[in-house]
């Protein structure tokens, strides 16, 4: 509950043009004492405050200004998360409290672990992480109430990991990490703890797995964004992110070698010059095409599949590399081209095309 009286008392007087002395006067107190309510340095006792609603013609409650939190139990959850977002420390004693309210609540139990594993980070303040790993573990028998899709066992152990190495406990953040990486999701935290802690060699495979999962989601979501803005008609932001894109993809190169990216770049070059194509940048358009076809008939020339071939990864265990873009890196660039389904566009490749064969013969 907040209260609001010393504003309240100082907005109402000043509203009727009275000084601190004239409400002092008709109050029967001495201005000394109502300049320390304003100041909230001491409260009026209840007759008095009855007697100021009166005065002012407001109910008690008006004069209080006094604000109710909601305590549900959604509501509260909101509001731990707001103090973790805001980095304000009353969230903690609010949590404790929540925790006395609803203990067995798992959203609860939950975010104040949250709260408290964030402020131990912030901190390192080691009590703060012991008990936010109190926490994480109770909130391991309350999953049965969780409905958030994101998080699972599997999440909450990857906390207790996390709250672990804030502990300096890295062996065991590592062994917990490694025990629950169903699909490589805590590789990148276990090759990174792994080096910082001298077990070079041992990291670089899990460093390596992370890479490669990290690029994968990254083309994944390059060209999501590319189908917002084509169906948005914005093809400023397309090309943006195609050319962000296709600059840090082709910086994995490992020397005069191609890589499997080479031939997600021609298709993502040829989706490049078909927006420059439909904003009306002819020129461009067909400069980017010509770089479409360079790179698809350089993967082409000597195809490679095999990821140790790509910048910083080495060979991991059962990994390989599979697209829908068709048997050559060619036809992706083809199949790029043909799915903008613009007559003018298909016959630029195609007279480019026929350049290259022209030049060949």
């Amino acid at each position: 509950m907040k209260m609001m009286l010393a504003e309240n008392i100082r907005s109402f007087r000043k509203e009727r043009s009275l000084t601190q002395e004239q409400l002092a006067e008709a109050l029967g107190v001495t201005a000394g004492a109502v300049y320390k309510w304003e100041a909230k340095l001491s409260t009026p006792e209840l007759e008095l405050i009855i007697q100021m609603a009166d005065f002012f013609d407001v109910s008690v409650d008006v004069l209080l200004g006094y604000e109710v939190k909601d305590n549900r139990l959604e509501a509260t959850v909101k509001r731990l998360r707001e103090y973790r977002r805001s980095k304000d420390w009353d969230g903690l004693a609010e949590a404790e409290k929540a925790l006395k309210k609803y203990p067995h609540s798992f959203q609860i139990v939950n975010a104040s672990a949250a709260l408290y594993r964030a402020f131990g980070i912030d901190s390192g303040d080691k009590t703060l992480f012991h008990r936010a790993l109190e926490l994480l573990e109770q909130s391991r028998f309350l999953l049965s109430q969780n409905e958030d899709p994101q998080i699972n066992e599997q999440t909450i152990f990857g906390r207790i990991a996390e709250t672990y190495l804030g502990l300096g406990e890295a062996d065991k953040a590592i062994e917990l990490w490694k025990a629950h990486n169903a699909g490589g999701q805590y590789s990148s935290q276990i090759g990174d703890t792994l080096a910082q802690n001298g077990y070079v060699e041992e990291a670089v495979p899990f460093l390596s797995e992370a890479f490669t999962k990290i690029l994968s989601d990254l083309v994944r979501t390059i060209v999501g964004y590319i189908n917002v803005y084509l169906e948005r008609g914005d093809h400023a932001s397309t090309q943006a992110i195609l050319s962000w894109g296709i600059g840090l993809l082709q910086g994995l190169r490992e020397g005069d070698n191609s890589n499997y990216f080479d031939r997600v770049c021609a298709a993502l070059l040829a989706t490049l010059a078909g927006s420059q194509f439909l904003s009306g940048q002819d020129s461009e358009a067909r400069g980017t095409l010509v770089k479409a076809k360079e790179l698809a008939a350089f993967f082409d020339a000597a195809p490679s599949y095999d990821e140790s071939d790509i910048r910083f990864i080495t060979r991991i265990e059962g990994a390989s590399a599979h697209d829908d873009l068709g048997v050559t890196a060619m036809a992706g660039v083809s199949l790029a081209v043909s799915q903008f389904e613009n007559e003018e566009f298909t016959a630029l490749w195609n007279c480019i095309e026929k350049e290259e064969e022209n030049h060949r013969g």
